[in-house]
């Protein structure tokens, strides 16, 4: 059962190998088997977004027919139009939707499907969803209820996970937990766990079917997390020996023997320094990271888990499955990293995928430019995974890839995914649970000042694409911004004009002369530029070619909200056109206690007449499966609490409001 080890295979060599691999549909060993046998033709995704479009997409492949399901919210979303059939099911809210087991079981009988897969999350890991469908004789594409209930009783990963240190904390993180894992599964039952300082996550991949027989694909690293959440995962996991890594198989697939599992599952462990290991918990469901598993075997997960829902063996044996190369996958979320990682909503106004998708580089997601990334649900946006033949070189197309990947409409955390996977310490393997934390100064480091060349490009595209419409910008509605009007050059003068950007919040004035044709001077702070070039119009992108005191410079922008998104090939960078202060927006709400986002209030801590301190939390709400504190600005007394239990607010509502303070006579 030792692990074959292929490092060394370049991306042909890998494909050639791949092909030679035994792919074994069914294994009759008797015509009792043959005849336990189901032809699954069409299968329901009881899921939304990314998982959704990965369960269909490898459906399609198969010839199996897919049947979406969506919310109110989800009407026009990416998985509803690549499934062959869709069902509405409810309001936006989950607990209306995608977790009512009703109307999915409904919706499965009214359509024909003989399957429904889960996807990760909602229901995934619901016992009484996995015994439901079972007495609806619907085949559910996952663990029987059984092995779900014997392993799968834990606290939940993604939500509802706290760090108690005191005794004094207990009590108001229990009870935060449970209000989080009960809103996202219907579940608040909680599992106290010892906390081990500066563990390691490592997981298995394992894998079981009908016939009692068992198979590991092998461990993946996830210990770069923020909140409990993982953020950058890879396989196999750095430093790992050979010996190690079959120990930990071995523990995994005794783990699922125990319980009779069935399907895809994954068992996580605790890992020292020592690469001595604990059993931690079982995810009985296909693991959002999944993908990097399969680049590093050359595997389908969810063909397998359809083959084994359907009553087929394994499709491969133990000696028969290797390790090939390396591979990592990062999470891009709609999230701010620089306040505090507030999840974000909105518009996806423009979205490029990195330059090359192919089998070494692949992009995993439920959104398309255009769409909208709701207030509801999980904000992750897409997963990018790499692959290579070594962990050097698949963290250098990683690095490449992140800097290729262009996205603009809300906040993401781009930025900081590519600030860890450029850091010395992630490259040479040094991971651990608390790794953000103990680099998070060189993670999230202070913002510093826009050179002025760049600045010198940006000013470039404005004045270029002022001069390819000689009106107002594209995809901007600001009338204010200094290039919405203007001639360009006058006949027979030189002409400049004066201009002012915003990098940050530092105002920057630019002079740009207009020289010969797309010629122009333009000077910013202290530095004069001999700037000329040209611009192409694309997808809602310029892209600028352009020469810089003799330097070629390549880069594309995009205009949004009267922002500058531009970017290079290896940075991206924003600058602003300032509005009068009097069009400022938010200025009402500024210093104020309100929303940071759409959110539900699931906790009022104060009342009319009540004295508050400054950063004392007033109200609790929960956007996103996650849970928000709203801290008072400042100290002061409540005149009136503006809100209640269960009520659904929008974006900077104000949810108290201050006494006066009399004013000095």
């Amino acid at each position: 059962m030792a692990a074959l080890w292929k490092s060394g295979l370049s991306i042909l060599q890998r494909q050639q190998y791949l092909k030679l691999l035994p792919q074994r549909s069914c294994i009759c060993t008797s015509n009792t088997l043959c005849s336990s046998i189901q032809n699954i033709d069409k299968v329901l995704i009881a899921n939304r977004g990314e998982i959704a479009c990965r369960v269909i997409d490898t459906s399609k492949k198969l010839g199996i027919r897919t049947v979406a399901v969506y919310s109110d919210v989800d009407q026009n979303a990416l998985h509803v139009s690549k499934a062959d059939e869709a069902y509405h099911i409810g309001p936006a809210e989950a607990k209306l939707s995608y977790l009512d087991q009703r109307k999915l079981i409904d919706v499965a009988k009214k359509s024909g499907a003989k399957a429904i897969h889960p996807g990760y999350g909602f229901l995934s890991e619901n016992t009484e969803f996995a015994q439901l469908c079972s007495e609806e004789d619907i085949i559910f594409i996952g663990p029987p209820a059984s092995a779900i209930r014997d392993m799968g009783i834990k606290s939940h990963t993604e939500v509802g996970m706290r760090i108690v240190k005191n005794e004094s904390e207990f009590q108001t993180q229990l009870d935060s937990a449970k209000r989080e894992a009960l809103g996202a599964f219907k579940d608040d039952v909680v599992l106290l766990e010892k906390y081990i300082e500066t563990p390691r996550h490592v997981e298995v991949q394992v894998f079981g079917d009908q016939h009692g027989n068992y198979v590991y694909l092998f461990e993946r690293d996830c210990s770069v997390q923020r909140r409990h959440q993982k953020i950058i995962e890879e396989a196999p996991a750095p430093g790992i020996t050979d010996e190690i890594r079959q120990k930990l198989g071995v523990a995994a697939v005794q783990a699922a023997r125990a319980v009779n599992y069935v399907g895809a599952g994954t068992v996580e462990f605790i890992m020292d320094k020592n690469h001595d290991f604990y059993f931690m918990e079982m995810n009985t469901r296909l693991q959002v990271e999944h993908p990097v598993t399969e680049m590093v075997t050359g595997l389908d997960l969810v063909d397998w888990q359809l083959q084994v829902a359907s009553g087929k063996p394994l499709p491969l044996k133990q000696e028969e499955l290797s390790l090939i190369g390396h591979a990592f996958e990062a999470r891009v979320y709609a999230e701010d990293p620089r306040n505090s990682f507030l999840p974000g909503a909105g518009k996806l106004t423009y979205h490029k995928a990195p330059d090359v998708l192919n089998d070494t580089v692949r992009l995993d997601t439920g959104v398309q430019q255009g769409d909208e990334v709701s207030v509801f649900y999980d904000p992750m946006i897409s997963k990018l995974v790499v692959w290579s033949n070594n962990r050097t070189t698949a963290l250098n197309k990683l690095t490449k890839s992140l800097q290729n990947y262009q996205i603009v409409g809300l906040k993401t955390n781009m930025e900081f995914l590519q600030n860890v996977a450029s850091h010395s310490e992630f490259h040479a393997g040094n991971v651990h649970t608390g790794f953000i934390d103990q680099h998070y100064s060189d993670l999230l480091p202070e913002v510093q000042e826009l050179s002025s060349k760049v600045l010198c490009q940006a000013a470039l595209v404005m004045v270029l694409v002022e001069n390819s419409r000689r009106c107002t910008i594209p995809n901007s509605t600001d009338q204010y911004s200094p290039f919405a009007t203007g001639s360009g050059r006058r006949l027979n003068e030189t002409y400049s004009r004066e201009v002012r950007l915003l990098d940050g919040s530092n105002n920057v004035n630019v002079t740009i002369t207009y020289n010969s044709g797309n010629a122009f001077t333009i000077k910013i702070r202290d530095e004069t530029f001999c700037a000329e070039g040209n611009i192409e119009y694309d997808n809602k992108a310029y892209k600028l070619n352009s020469i810089i005191d003799g330097v070629k410079c390549l880069g594309s922008a995009v205009f949004h909200e009267n922002t500058l998104h531009y970017y290079t090939f290896d940075s991206s960078y924003e600058i602003s056109l300032p509005k009068p202060e009097f069009l400022s927006v938010g200025a009402s709400v500024i210093g104020e206690a309100v929303t940071p986002m759409p959110s539900e209030v699931v906790k009022v801590n104060v009342t009319d007449g009540e004295s508050v301190v400054k950063g004392q939390i007033l109200v609790v709400v929960i956007a996103m499966k996650m849970e928000l504190g709203i801290a008072a600005p400042r100290d002061g007394i409540i005149e009136k609490v503006l809100c209640q239990k269960g009520d659904s607010l929008d974006k900077d509502v104000a949810v108290v409001q201050y006494q006066k303070e009399d004013k000095e006579t």
